[in-house]
């Protein structure tokens, strides 16, 4: 097990922490829980940055990490949609596209087939982290950028199948 992979393997162990911070009466919960998604964020810019620089990319690594991610965001964007503090579709087609992924990536990864990530996918993950922080600070201006996240996740969708059809 190398130095990325225990990032990412972190990154999941931070999600339980997360749903127990969000939920608590401590004073601040939502900011602290903000905190812990952003350190996720971070670990996931790190473990790939590491694993790219230090040449230490293993197949179990490109696809756990995505999954770490799509488990991060879905388990914040739950919390949100539970406690109102975004609405249901958002969830709806979230969970919707990450399903498509994760079903996807389990039967092309069983034919020795592995859709690398993108830019566009890079960028749709960094939208959410943007669009969930500003959200603490920022309702309004929270919801229209989480919008924006979802239509960046959906292109990175779109942009995932082409690639793969053009591989086909």
């Amino acid at each position: 097990m190398n130095l990325p992979n225990i990032l990412t393997l972190f990154r999941m162990f931070l999600i339980p922490f997360f749903i127990l911070v969000f939920f608590s009466n401590i004073k601040n919960n939502i900011f602290y829980s903000i905190i812990l998604f952003l350190i996720a964020g971070l670990t996931d810019v790190l473990d790939g940055y590491i694993a790219r620089k230090k040449n230490l990319v293993t197949k179990w690594g490109i696809v756990l990490d995505p999954l770490a991610d799509k488990l991060m965001l879905l388990t914040v964007l739950t919390c949100l949609t539970i406690n109102d503090i975004i609405p249901l579709w958002i969830i709806i087609i979230v969970s919707i596209k990450e399903l498509a992924m994760i079903i996807a990536g389990a039967i092309l990864y069983n034919k020795d087939f592995i859709i690398p990530s993108n830019i566009f996918g890079k960028m749709a993950t960094l939208m959410f982290y943007i669009s969930i922080f500003i959200l603490n600070f920022n309702s309004k201006y929270g919801e229209y950028l989480l919008d924006i996240a979802v239509l960046s996740a959906l292109l990175a969708f779109t942009n995932y199948l082409l690639f793969y059809l053009k591989q086909k």
